[in-house]
């Protein structure tokens, strides 16, 4: 009876374990572990969207947090004032120089009450600091007129005023001072190279195909002005995330794409736009990734172009970037130039269009592993193949010498035995 009851029991019980929903209650993670989970979790994070880390018009997606040496930003007080928005630029340059008046104002306009030129106001006799000044808002003018060298003629300092004068010369030192600051910021901030960049264009793809017989990564870039970029030069870097031997996890980790650093086809004569070329090879980060493989990969690469601006000569940097999304595999870009009559022209309309071509769908590995495999039957295979068989053959001739020779001595054994 008890072991009756005991299986009925588990069988109420397994069925209620199975009628019943289970309910599993994750426990509470971090941001940074809960984006760690892995990502098969469902579709929709299958699907989810690759985050950039370099946005197409060249802004890096990076916003730095917890910051706490704040005050490196005051030791580089000129760099921090050219970085700000334009509008804090403004109101800067205008509070800086309104304060600067006030402070200077308040200044004269204390002489003039502690010497008691408020109380001999149109008294002829009494020589004051600085003559007509009557109140604060006198006193602020005569600030800015000093300050900006501007003299009316109205308002000037008398000779009986010692202390009048020390301010005067401190005031004219320090306004140099600020006017050589403020306007020196202000004139960085306009050259920037900045906008220079705005008419540096890449393509809107990417795209794989073959060039030369070979698996070629290529882009375009271009110029729109007329003034050319000096020493311009271009770089790609691949952003993936890696994970080391040892277990260590690299984020956005950075590896070079060599786009003809060894061949000097990096450095570019940028006059008219050009395809830059990065041939898929063992070095190559894209050695074992092929068409099905590639809108599977989380990477992204970030392309920077440099060189020197012609009218004003400062550096000036464009970037870019591509997804997986933005790769195409199989097609190569539409030509621009044509030929007219005695000038080449450049058609930008057709800048980021492109074309389907013939393109293996395997990575570059398996083709260099197909073509050595096609090689082999041409060169090694009847050659070696001959040599073995020599070997083989000059072997059992070996080996049926010596089996022979014993025999041979085995007999002649037995003859001075049964001799004897």
């Amino acid at each position: 009876l008890s072991s009756m009851a005991a299986n009925v029991l588990e069988e109420d019980s397994m069925e209620q374990d199975i009628e019943s929903p289970v309910t599993i209650h994750q426990p509470k993670l971090p941001k940074q572990a809960r984006e760690d989970l892995p990502k098969n979790i469902s579709k929709e994070c299958a699907k989810r969207k690759i985050q950039r880390y370099v946005r197409k018009d060249g802004k890096c997606n990076v916003h730095h947090g917890n910051v706490r040496e704040t005050y490196r930003y005051l030791t580089d007080i000129f760099t921090t004032l050219v970085d700000l928005k334009w509008r804090f630029n403004l109101l800067i340059f205008v509070m800086v120089y309104t304060v600067t008046w006030l402070f200077f104002g308040m200044i004269w306009w204390l002489i003039a009450y502690m010497r008691g030129d408020m109380d001999h106001i149109g008294d002829s006799t009494w020589t004051p600091c600085v003559s007509n000044l009557n109140g604060f808002v006198s006193a602020f003018l005569f600030s800015i007129e000093t300050e900006t060298t501007i003299g009316y003629g109205y308002r000037v300092i008398t000779d009986k005023c010692p202390e009048g004068i020390i301010l005067l010369l401190v005031q004219s030192v320090l306004g140099s001072i600020v006017n050589a600051f403020m306007v020196g910021c202000m004139f960085v901030k306009i050259s920037q190279p900045k906008k220079r960049a705005e008419t540096l264009v890449f393509s809107t793809n990417a795209v794989i195909s073959m060039r030369d017989g070979k698996l070629c990564l290529m882009f375009r870039v271009g110029d729109l002005r007329n003034s050319h970029i000096v020493e311009a030069s271009i770089r790609a870097k691949l952003i993936k995330s890696k994970q080391t031997k040892e277990g260590e996890f690299i984020p956005l980790n950075q590896t070079d794409i060599n786009v003809g650093y060894y061949t000097g086809d990096d450095r570019l004569f940028l006059v008219s736009p050009l395809i830059i070329s990065h041939e898929i090879n063992q070095q190559s980060p894209f050695w074992e990734i092929s068409k099905a493989q590639l809108p599977k990969e989380e990477l992204e690469i970030v392309v920077i172009l440099e060189g020197m601006v012609e009218a004003t000569g400062m550096t000036c940097q464009a970037r870019s970037s591509y997804i997986t999304s933005e790769i195409l595999w199989g097609y190569r870009f539409t030509p621009v130039l044509t030929l007219e009559d005695g000038f080449y022209e450049v058609d930008y309309n057709s800048f980021h269009e492109t074309y389907e071509t013939n393109t293996p769908v395997y990575s570059a590995k398996e083709l260099a592993e197909m073509a050595s495999r096609a090689e082999l039957p041409l060169t090694w295979s009847v050659s070696s193949k001959l040599d073995q068989h020599a070997e083989l053959e000059t072997e059992e001739e070996e080996k049926n010498q010596e089996d022979q020779n014993e025999r041979n001595g085995d007999v002649a054994n037995l003859e001075n035995e049964s001799k004897v």
